[in-house]
C-alpha cells in the first residue's frame, strides 16, 4: 500500500510539472518512518503470558498448550500456529530461540 502510495505521490507531482517527482517517495518514506515512531509504544507494551496450560496474550488471544502444532523463530519474533490453523506473532522478542524453546518445553510437558 505504502509503495502504491508513493507512486501516486510521485506520479501527482510529475503531472504537475514538478522536477523533482522523487521527492514523492521520500515523503512517503517519511510517513512510514513517522507511523512506526508513533505505534512502537503499542507495540513494545505488547505481552504474552505463558502459564501451565496455555498462551495468554493481547486482546483476549488464549491458545491451549495441547493446541499447538508449529512454533518457529521469525528474525525477532516467534510464529505460534495451532491445530485450528490460528497464527499467532509474538513480536520484538529479544531473544526469540529461547522464547521458541521455553515455549515447546510447555507444549511437551502438557503433552506427557
Amino acid at each position: 500500500m505504502a509503495a502504491i502510495a508513493m507512486a501516486i505521490g510521485m506520479g501527482v507531482l510529475w503531472v504537475m510539472g514538478n522536477p523533482h517527482a522523487w521527492t514523492g517517495a521520500v515523503g512517503g518514506l517519511a510517513a512510514i518512518a513517522l507511523r512506526g515512531w508513533y505505534l512502537s509504544s503499542d507495540e513494545l507494551s505488547v505481552e504474552w503470558r505463558l502459564t501451565n496450560t496455555r498462551l495468554e496474550g493481547p486482546g483476549w488471544r488464549q491458545m491451549d498448550l495441547d493446541q499447538i502444532t508449529t512454533i518457529r523463530t521469525l528474525g525477532g519474533s516467534v510464529q505460534v500456529i495451532t491445530s485450528s490453523g490460528d497464527k499467532h506473532l509474538l513480536k520484538y522478542m529479544a531473544d526469540a530461540e529461547a522464547v521458541r524453546a521455553q515455549i515447546d518445553n510447555a507444549v511437551k510437558r502438557v503433552r506427557t
